[in-house]
């Protein structure tokens, strides 16, 4: 065989940017170490007691003591696709909170469960009151609750105390998609009531994309293992009425997964080895710091974020008591070309930062400082930056 020719590709050396959009943000140093760790047999004792301690973290990161509390393999959006699939069934109604472009993400996947969706609509970059939520729970009665807890494509964080007493009231099952808030802002799982919290790495949490914690409480467990699949032999057409339909997904299946991470170790799948490594880092190093002080550091950095911008002169998008700690969203000046913008932060200054969705695209900037880059002299960095854009626009 033939060597490859010299110009073929090079070997992969990315250049070194300041990742300052809404996600992904750079990863933890330790975390990237620990991906370089060797790739163990599934079931081998030191790989199932990984699992087993990278659930116990993760019950700490979530702030619950739910039992089924362990990773998704895939991005964020498989552990919000795991939930609902596994949480609705065909013809069920669900209840949704569409307040930016992943609310909306929320609806798309439930149609093509083949749900019965309806909607509690509010203008971007707003929130509902818990009277708003209570209002939709009387007048739908759905099985199912669905919000974001964080939506970086409007930098608002929903507020949701309460949320889950109410879902349990009018006998709906709750699901939350933090996936830009764990890790960065209070996730109070327990606290708040809900059933389903679902996350990702590559924001707060300091990792890379691929990974995608999730928790379960034991109300919403039942429910989904009652929807296990059929043992062979036996045809669903053949059982009594009433059982529940299979979920309809076989990667995405929660109850084949949970079985998977139980002490069953019963097979789905093979572990995304190197990921769980680097979910169980994250774990490690925000436990490490403590979850107030990693709190308050988030909060540190978006307020600097927020007051720097302002100092600027540039107005900051949203409402100060409902914003996200780690994602601001700013103004593009009139007369500014936002995306040649972006262009010179990434090209001068190797600092990106983010465009918007919807109706805020070409409007505003998305502006992150998360996880490993909640730090001062790299808030300070990104507004130097910007600052000698906008001087040269």
């Amino acid at each position: 065989m033939s060597a490859l020719p010299a110009d073929f590709f090079g070997e992969i050396d990315p250049p070194q940017r300041l990742l300052m959009g809404p996600g992904p943000a750079n990863v933890h140093p330790r975390v990237l170490r620990a991906m370089s760790a060797d790739v163990l047999g599934q079931f081998d004792p030191e790989m199932t007691a990984y699992m087993n301690q990278t659930m116990a973290l993760y019950r700490r990161v979530f702030m619950t003591e739910n039992r089924w509390t362990f990773l998704i393999d895939g991005t964020a959006r498989a552990g919000i696709e795991a939930a609902l699939a596994s949480l609705i069934e065909p013809g069920a109604r669900v209840l949704i909170l569409r307040a930016g472009r992943f609310g909306m993400l929320l609806s798309e996947i439930a149609e093509r469960l083949d749900a019965d969706i309806r909607v509690i609509d509010v203008e971007w970059g707003q929130i509902a009151t818990l009277g708003q939520i209570e209002a939709g729970l009387a007048a739908h009665r759905p099985a199912v609750f669905a919000a974001i807890h964080g939506d970086t494509s409007t930098t608002t964080a929903q507020p949701l105390d309460g949320v889950g007493a109410l879902c349990a009231r009018y006998g709906a099952l709750s699901y939350i998609d933090a996936t830009a808030t764990l890790g960065g802002m209070p996730v109070r799982t327990d606290e708040w009531g809900v059933d389903v919290v679902s996350g990702g790495l590559q924001k707060c949490m300091g990792g890379p994309p691929g990974c995608a914690p999730i928790t379960i409480s034991d109300r919403a467990a039942a429910f989904i293992f009652s929807r296990r699949k059929v043992e062979s032999g036996i045809r669903r057409d053949d059982l009594a009425d009433g059982a529940r339909p299979a979920i309809r997904s076989n990667y995405f299946d929660l109850s084949m997964i949970m079985e998977y991470w139980s002490e069953k170790r019963l097979n789905h799948h093979t572990e995304a080895t190197s990921m769980l490594y680097a979910a169980r880092e994250c774990a490690r190093v925000m436990l490490q710091e403590g979850l107030d002080a990693r709190f308050a550091r988030h909060e540190a950095a978006g307020r600097a974020m927020v007051e720097g911008l302002r100092a600027m002169g540039l107005t900051v998008y949203g409402q100060d008591a409902y914003r996200m700690t780690n994602v601001t969203g700013v103004h593009i000046p009139d007369g500014v070309d936002g995306e040649r913008v972006r262009r010179r932060m990434r090209e001068e200054h190797q600092i990106e930062i983010g465009s918007a969705f919807g109706p805020l695209a070409g409007k505003i900037w998305r502006i992150g400082a998360m996880g490993y880059n909640a730090e001062p002299d790299k808030v300070r960095r990104t507004l130097a930056a910007l600052r000698d854009v906008l001087d040269g626009a």
